[in-house]
């Protein structure tokens, strides 16, 4: 029998970032709309807004959750509250929508930062609000570009915390959740590597302690569950073999590990000091809905000239769908 197409709640973002523009731009675009049925969750004059300034269609009124107006203008470029309250009310709904099974899935564009600090929204990022939002407990962030794939102990802490945070229980918990997710994509028996916190693994103690006393412990433990892990790995070299097909994914310990791995991979810049390409995925692992995100900012520098780059977009949305296949039981070929 074959399967409806799912059905994917895209935030706007930061309304003063490329959020816009990129939810102009795949909405016309036949593979984000070949892979799911699109819902752009924002505030819909600001999209007419956008649309009349860089003479882009706008996408059928059936294909627009509006959520709110803004109290004051929100100019392109500029961090303000209002755009870091109006970005957070419009993932506050996706939620609503992905809990009561209106959409399969959420998709989101860059939210500022500074800009929900400045509009007093209780969370560092997106995946602690999706977090609290759904009462999940153990979650992570994975960074994902075609095969390769990252998932983090720790992300949105200072260096002295990130390593803090390499335990052996939470190292396990974040094992078992990556194997789970790499199921959710359709992997049957998926193989993990784990890169080690110290240079050369520790290299026997002589370097730091946290691979005998927390990260082969976690792994050992893992392996007696079930998971296919092997590590800890030199963390200048698991990722390399990652590349070669040796994992399905690579369990990085703390936030710039995994990330400047993946983007050094992910992004192409182009000979006029550009990006040729900006490719990449943000999946918020043990969540009980899909969430997908592009692997980039708001991009305040280039917000409303037309020329952000949709790639990562295109990727979320892609995965998202896919995701969303494997949890309804159906095919992701």
């Amino acid at each position: 029998m074959k399967m409806r197409k799912p059905r994917l709640a895209v935030t706007m973002g930061d309304p003063a970032g490329v959020g816009p523009e990129l939810c102009l731009t795949v909405a016309t675009d036949t593979r984000a709309t070949g892979a799911a049925d699109l819902l752009f969750v924002g505030t819909e004059s600001i999209l007419q807004s956008v649309a009349k300034t860089l003479g882009r269609p706008l996408p059928d009124p059936a294909h627009i959750c509006s959520v709110a107006e803004p109290k004051v203008a929100v100019p392109p470029g500029a961090v303000s509250a209002e755009a870091g309250r109006l970005s957070a009310l419009y993932l506050d709904r996706a939620i609503v929508l992905a809990q009561k099974g209106e959409v399969d899935g959420i998709v989101t564009a860059p939210i500022s930062k500074e800009a929900w600090h400045l509009a007093g929204v209780p969370f560092p990022g997106h995946t602690e609000f999706l977090a609290a939002k759904t009462g999940t407990k153990e979650y992570g962030m994975m960074l994902v570009h075609g095969t390769w794939r990252v998932l983090h102990v720790s992300t949105h802490c200072s260096l002295r915390d990130a390593i803090s945070r390499v335990t052996q229980e939470r190292i396990l918990r974040m094992l078992l959740l990556f194997d789970g997710v790499l199921r959710d994509l359709g992997i049957a028996s998926p193989r993990i590597g784990v890169a080690g916190l110290n240079p050369h693994a520790g290299e026997a103690g002589l370097f730091g302690d946290e691979e005998r006393e927390h990260i082969l412990p976690a792994v050992l433990e893992a392996r007696s569950r079930g998971v296919e892990v092997l590590g800890p790995i030199p963390p200048d070299t698991v990722f390399a073999r990652g590349r070669l097909g040796e994992y399905d994914g690579v369990l990085a310990m703390y936030h710039d590990q995994g990330h400047i791995a993946v983007k050094t991979l992910a992004f192409e810049p182009s000979k006029d000091g550009g990006w040729a390409s900006v490719h990449g995925v943000n999946v918020t692992v043990g969540l009980p809905i899909v969430r997908t995100s592009v692997d980039h900012g708001v991009a305040f520098d280039i917000a409303g000239k037309g020329i952000a780059r949709t790639e990562s977009m295109l990727d979320a949305i892609q995965l998202a769908a896919r995701m969303a296949l494997v949890r309804a039981g159906g095919s992701v070929r």
